[in-house]
């Protein structure tokens, strides 16, 4: 089987759930409480590729989960026990739920089909959070990830879709991190070892290809 057939077998929409990870306001928007990321997200193409991604899961009947990283105000249920969640406690802006900055960024799309998945604790989207359950619920086989960040939450989801016996695709040019080289890094050395590596438009194509179908 060439590569280009084993991606159209795992891009099935009846069995592939597309996930994108904290595309949120205050992470990857304008007024981003990690400007240097957001700018990254922006300026690689990564968040507009994200958007066509959902625009096409949309379209061929995949299903979307956007996980969401959130604060309490008063820290309850968030970890102290990374730097990662020390420094979050100072950042200018908090990703309280409720607020704008945990509403899902422009130019990513929410569909009335979508669910969305919000999280107090921990790195991952995955552990811990009720995703696995709804991904097997909902007969996933393959998981797309998305989003950001390169550094810590994208390794992590694809490690934890493997661990709990999902196949992993990651579109390359619809994650971000920094800085960008790194990002290239990891996508070398870490997530292809262990993950399906696309690129948008490929992942586009098949979605498109199976959209052509249902009409």
């Amino acid at each position: 089987m060439s590569s280009s057939d084993r991606l159209g077998e795992l891009l099935d929409p009846a069995t592939a759930v597309l996930l994108t990870v904290e595309c949120q306001q205050g992470v990857v928007g304008p007024d981003s409480a990690l400007p240097e990321l957001a700018r990254e997200a922006r300026s690689s193409g990564a968040l507009a590729n994200v958007a066509k991604l959902v625009a096409a899961a949309h379209a061929s009947g995949m299903q979307v989960i956007h996980a969401i990283a959130e604060r309490r105000p008063d820290g309850r249920g968030s970890g102290r026990n990374a730097r990662l969640f020390r420094a979050a406690e100072r950042l200018p802006v908090q990703q309280l739920p409720g607020t704008a900055a945990v509403r899902v960024a422009p130019p990513v799309e929410v569909a009335e089909e979508d669910l969305v998945v919000r999280r107090l604790h921990g790195l991952s989207p995955l552990h811990g959070t009720g995703v696995d359950a709804l991904l097997r619920n909902l007969g996933c086989r393959t998981l797309v990830v998305t989003g950001v960040s390169a550094n810590v939450a994208i390794p992590n989801a694809v490690f934890d879709a493997v661990n709990h016996g999902y196949t992993a695709v990651v579109p390359t040019d619809a994650i971000a991190g920094v800085p960008s080289a790194y990002t290239s890094a990891v996508i070398r050395n870490t997530l292809a070892l262990v993950a399906t590596l696309a690129t948008t438009d490929e992942v586009l194509g098949r979605l498109r290809r199976r959209s052509r179908q249902l009409d």
